[in-house]
C-alpha cells in the first residue's frame, strides 16, 4: 500500500490510542448489538414490534442527547468525553449482566434491556460528537481520508471476524456472561483514552443552557449557510430511514422465523441460524475492506457529488434485487438457500459501494467545516442522519408484524430508489 507522500497516518501516537480504544468498544457494542436483537425476539416469542420498539428508543435516545453531545465536544476535551462514556456505557452493561443473573422473568429480563438500552443509548449521544470530530485535531488534514479508511477497514473486520465471534458466542455462552465481556470492552477502551493527549483550549465562558442553546443555534446557522452540505444531510436522513430496517429488523427476523423453522439450510450442519448472519456481515465487511484499503491509498478527490449519486443509484439497484428474490425464492418457496446465496452476495457488492461513499463524505466534511464548530456541526449531521431511524425501526416492526418480510423490503427499495434519484438530480450536492 503506498501513502503517496503523505505519511503514514499510524505513525501519530493519539491516532492509534483512539484506533485501538475504537477497536475495542465497537467490538463490544457488537457484540452486544448482536446479543440483545437475538435475545429479545428470544425471550418475546418472536415480537418483531418489541424488537422494533427496542431500536426506536435507543435511537431516540440517542438522538435527544446528540445536541448536547456536540455543545460538550467543542468546548471540553473529545478525549475526556470519550474515556468518561465508554467508562460509563460498560458499567450499565455490566450491571445488565448482573441483573440478567438475578431476575429470571422474561418480562423483568425485557424491563433490564430495554432500561439500560436506553441508558447507554443516551451515553452514545453524547459520546458520537466528540469522536466523531477528533480526527481534525490529531492528524493532518492530507492524512484525513486515510484516517478515515483505516477506520473503515477497522470497522470491516470487525464485520467479519465480530459477528462471527457474535454468533459463536451467543450459541455458547449464557447471556449474562457475553454481557460481562462487553462490559470488559468497554471500560477497556476508557482506558486507552485517558492517554490520548492534544491541544486542547478550553472556553473562557462558563457552560450555562443560555450559552448550550446559543451554541446550538450558532451551528444550525452555520449549516444553512452552505446549501450543498444541508442538502446532503437531508439525503443522508432519508437514505438510513430506508436503508436501516434491512439490516435492524428485517435480518434479526428473516434468521428467527425463515431459517430457524426451515427443515434443511444450506450448510446447516456447519452453520447455525444466527452465524448465517454473521456470514452476511461477514460478505459486507470483506468488501468494505476491499473499498476502504483502495481508498486509503489514494488522495481525496475535489468533487464527489455526482459519483455519490451514480452509487446510490446502484445500491438501489441492488435492494430491488434483493427484495425481488426474497419475495420469489422465500415467500413463494422457491429456494431458500438460493435466497442466501443472493443476499450473501448482495451484501458483498453493498459493503464495496457503502465504504466508497461512506469515507469520500465523511472525509469532505471534515475538511470543509471550520474546527472550532466540528463538534455542533457533527452532532446536527448526526441528528439528520439518525433522526428518522427510530420512526423506521418502529414502522418497520409493524410492517413485518403485519404484512410480513417481503413487503418491508419492497418498501425499502422503492424509498431508496427515489431517494438515490433525487440525490442524483440535485444540483447543490453535485457541487460538492
Amino acid at each position: 500500500m503506498h501513502d503517496h507522500g503523505i505519511g503514514n497516518v499510524f505513525r501519530s501516537r493519539n491516532f492509534r490510542l483512539v484506533f485501538l480504544g475504537a477497536l475495542v468498544s465497537e467490538l463490544g457494542a457488537l457484540l452486544y448489538s448482536f446479543a440483545v436483537s437475538f435475545y429479545i425476539l428470544e425471550i418475546s416469542g418472536n415480537s418483531a414490534f418489541l424488537q422494533g420498539l427496542y431500536l426506536a428508543l435507543c435511537g431516540a435516545a440517542t438522538l435527544l442527547l446528540t445536541p448536547v453531545g456536540g455543545v460538550l465536544g467543542d468546548r471540553f476535551s473529545k478525549s475526556r468525553i470519550m474515556y468518561v462514556c465508554d467508562y460509563i456505557k460498560g458499567g450499565l452493561i455490566l450491571l445488565a449482566a448482573f441483573l440478567l443473573t438475578v431476575f429470571r422473568s422474561e418480562q423483568t429480563q425485557l424491563v433490564v434491556l430495554f432500561a439500560l438500552g436506553i441508558l447507554g443509548s443516551a451515553v452514545s449521544g453524547i459520546f458520537t460528537p466528540a469522536a466523531d470530530s477528533l480526527f481534525p485535531h490529531i492528524v493532518r488534514e492530507e492524512q484525513l481520508q486515510q484516517a478515515n479508511a483505516y477506520f473503515s477497514i477497522k470497522s470491516s473486520l470487525e464485520s467479519i471476524l465480530g459477528v462471527i465471534l457474535a454468533g459463536v458466542l451467543y450459541a455458547a455462552l449464557p447471556i449474562h456472561t457475553l454481557f460481562f465481556l462487553v462490559g470488559l470492552c468497554f471500560v477497556a477502551s476508557g482506558v486507552s483514552e485517558m492517554l490520548i493527549r492534544y491541544d486542547h483550549r478550553p472556553s473562557p465562558e462558563k457552560l450555562t443552557l443560555g450559552l448550550a442553546v446559543r451554541d446550538m443555534r450558532e451551528g444550525l446557522r452555520y449549516l444553512k449557510a452552505r446549501k450543498a452540505v444541508l442538502t446532503l444531510l437531508g439525503v443522508i436522513l432519508f437514505i438510513n430511514f430506508f436503508f436501516a430496517p434491512v439490516t435492524g429488523n428485517f435480518l434479526p427476523y428473516f434468521v428467527r422465523t425463515d431459517l430457524t423453522s426451515a427443515p434443511a439450510y444450506l450448510m446447516d450442519h456447519a452453520l447455525t441460524p444466527e452465524l448465517w448472519s454473521s456470514v452476511f456481515s461477514a460478505c459486507f465487511g470483506v468488501s468494505s475492506l476491499v473499498s476502504a484499503a483502495i481508498l486509503s491509498a489514494r488522495k481525496p478527490k475535489e468533487k464527489f457529488g455526482f459519483e455519490t449519486g451514480l452509487k446510490l443509484c446502484a445500491v438501489a439497484a441492488l435492494m430491488i434485487v434483493l427484495a425481488l428474490g426474497y419475495w420469489l425464492l422465500v415467500d413463494r418457496g422457491a429456494s431458500l438457500n438460493g435466497f442466501l446465496i443472493l443476499f450473501s452476495l448482495g451484501c458483498l457488492s453493498m459493503g464495496f459501494l457503502i465504504s466508497w461513499i461512506n469515507i469520500p463524505v465523511s472525509t469532505a466534511m471534515m475538511r470543509i467545516v471550520d474546527r472550532d464548530k466540528l463538534s455542533k456541526v457533527s452532532s446536527i449531521l448526526g441528528i439528520g442522519s439518525q433522526g428518522m431511524i427510530p420512526i423506521a425501526s418502529m414502522l418497520a416492526g409493524l410492517v413485518l408484524q403485519a404484512l410480513g418480510s417481503a413487503a418491508l423490503l419492497f418498501i425499502c427499495a422503492a424509498g431508496f430508489t427515489v431517494t438515490a434519484l433525487l440525490c442524483l438530480s440535485s444540483r447543490p450536492l453535485r457541487e460538492l
